[in-house]
């Protein structure tokens, strides 16, 4: 339903309203001149930002539309770089959520605003490591997550990747 065909319903809902009619659809309590909100405002590309900074240059570190915010898949590799600070996992895994941090942040949000991380692991072992150091990140109403096992990263070596959604 476009914005102009809303406002002709909401108009007639609350014309039959005031008539007496037995149901209003619940659209009486709206008024037809209420401002919109962030929460029924349409998507539009025009507010589209690309987050500089990914040392890639086949994809955005991160995109914002209005809103929201879709944050590339980070690894543990030093900021600025393509070298990955180690080849154990731990290291990687702390570097990686450092990495998500800081791409969240230059987005100019922040971990607790995070809806959805989306896990890439390459060893169902590193699972409970893993969640040992997110919950670092994530210590309070954490955000959605989807964990998955791969058989192997783009990045030779790389042992977990982690993306997001979140807003600002």
């Amino acid at each position: 339903m476009n914005q102009s065909s809303r406002r002709d319903f909401i108009k007639k809902a609350g014309t039959l309203a005031a008539v007496g009619a037995g149901t209003t659809l619940g659209a009486a309590s709206v008024k037809a001149d209420q401002s919109p909100t962030p929460a029924n405002m349409p998507l539009t590309t025009a507010g589209r930002q690309i987050i500089p900074g990914s040392p890639y240059p086949t994809f955005s570190r991160a995109v914002r539309l209005d809103r929201l915010v879709f944050v590339a898949g980070v690894l543990g590799q030093k900021p600025g770089t393509r070298d990955l600070v180690s080849e154990e996992f731990e290291p990687q895994c702390r570097q990686a959520l450092e990495n998500l941090k800081a791409s969240v942040e230059a987005a100019g949000s922040t971990l607790d605003k995070v809806l959805k991380c989306n896990v890439y692991l390459t060893s169902a072992a590193d699972f409970a490591t893993f969640n040992k150091l997110y919950v670092e990140y994530f210590p309070k109403d954490p955000p959605a997550r989807s964990s998955v096992v791969v058989k192997e990263l783009v990045v030779p070596g790389a042992k977990l990747e982690i993306d997001c959604v979140t807003y600002v």
